[in-house]
């Protein structure tokens, strides 16, 4: 079995939002589907680990946040890649509670629903949540929604190892390595010449550096070989370390 071909398979990118007590939870989903049109309902998946599906059994209740095409990567990481405290995480974006109680993240979305749950199955690693929706709003009717294709391709980063649709990263290595693929060698207008050396990926949320593009938040230039970066940089998606690097083939 080719596991390449489980990327080709299309889905969006949203935000899964809960609260139980005074403890919040959200996170990054692309299992997110429309299951019936009467009376609306809407599944989504969580891991049986995080403590989002702990929160949303308790609570009963959950908001989904539709993101944008344009969403920042940084909330991207925040919320799909990086461990930690959920509150502090919530200091760091917009969002408001809704008529269930659940939080509503408001960054980077142009629609939300708040859904009461009324069946949950046992997919194996994953919960199966089925939410009745009580309310729903269209926030940026004329921007376009964020899709797992243009997550991969364009964002250039992978679902986290507890999503559905994670796909091991190894093994995909194992497969480029196969097709013989070299190492990409860039430059930009400035180092004509100069051979700024490979990309390196992320091996926690695959983003990848590139020399010719650098990295403007944290004040790397382009044109900077991977090699020079200094050692506390750490990846601007989820914070992993230089050394979680790997060579991209």
């Amino acid at each position: 079995m080719n596991i390449a071909a489980f990327l080709k398979m299309t889905y969006g990118i949203y935000m899964v939002s809960s609260k139980s007590g005074n403890q919040l939870s959200s996170y990054i989903a692309n299992t997110v589907f429309q299951v019936t049109a009467e009376p609306p309902q809407i599944a989504i998946s969580c891991h049986k680990n995080n403590t989002s599906a702990h929160i949303i059994e308790e609570s009963g209740v959950f908001s989904v946040s539709v993101l944008e095409k344009e969403t920042d990567a940084g909330l991207i990481g925040l919320f799909g890649y990086q461990s930690g405290n959920e509150e502090e995480k919530f200091d760091r974006v917009d969002y408001k509670y809704g008529t269930t109680g659940a939080p509503i993240i408001l960054s980077h979305s142009l629609a939300y629903f708040e859904c009461r749950v009324v069946d949950k199955y046992d997919v194996g690693s994953h919960y199966l949540f089925i939410g009745k929706v009580e309310e729903g709003e269209l926030l940026h009717e004329e921007k376009d929604p964020l899709t797992y294709a243009y997550f991969r391709n364009e964002m250039k980063l992978m679902a986290p190892e507890r999503a559905p649709t994670y796909v091991d990263k190894n093994k995909l290595k194992k497969l480029q390595e196969q097709e013989n693929e070299e190492p990409k060698m860039k430059e930009t207008e400035n180092n004509k010449g100069k051979d700024l050396g490979p990309t390196y990926i992320c091996t926690i949320c695959a983003y990848v550096y590139d020399p010719e593009v650098g990295d403007e938040a944290q004040g790397i230039p382009p044109g900077t070989p991977f090699e020079d970066l200094p050692e506390d940089w750490v990846c601007p998606v989820c914070a992993a370390a230089k050394s979680m690097f790997m060579l991209e083939n």
